[in-house]
């Protein structure tokens, strides 16, 4: 099964105000001056909801970007990680290179998640969130459920 999301809206064209919001994430200010292109949505919620609708019980969850520019990822979601990301970034390709944003996505993909359900829920740990990264400059575009199982 495969479904099609934009941020904000679900398949069945559910809105944020219907309980299953997709929240912006607050981005420190170092990494928004050093990527001012990035933009990350957390989109759990989300695909728990269609993971749950699609009827499958145990498989795996592929969830892809809809656009070029995006990449899904799957990490805690704290400050912490962008001040690691921002260090590692200003180590491999350094601010004033052209391209940056081209150059750091090619580092930081490949560009889905693959994720284990069990019991139509994500198997992520305690802190774990899926994450939709966008690096060009406009809200990400949204992203694709694929389960297999």
């Amino acid at each position: 099964m495969s479904a099609v999301l934009s941020p904000g809206r679900s398949s069945t064209g559910a809105t944020a105000r219907e309980g299953r919001p997709v929240t912006s994430v607050e981005i420190p200010y170092s990494i928004a001056c050093a990527l001012p292109s990035l933009t990350v949505i957390d989109i759990t919620n989300d695909v728990s909801h269609e993971l749950a609708r699609n009827g499958h019980k145990d498989g795996i969850a592929y969830i892809s970007p809809a656009d070029e520019a995006g990449i899904v990822r799957v990490n805690e979601r704290e400050t912490g990680f962008f001040e690691d990301l921002e260090d590692l970034l200003e180590r491999l390709v350094p601010p004033d290179v052209a391209d940056r944003e081209r150059l750091v996505r090619f580092l930081v993909g490949p560009r889905t998640e693959q994720i284990p359900f069990r019991d139509a829920e994500l198997c992520l740990g305690t802190w774990q969130r899926v994450l939709l990264l966008g690096f060009d400059g406009s809200s990400p575009g949204g992203w694709t459920l694929t389960t297999v199982g």
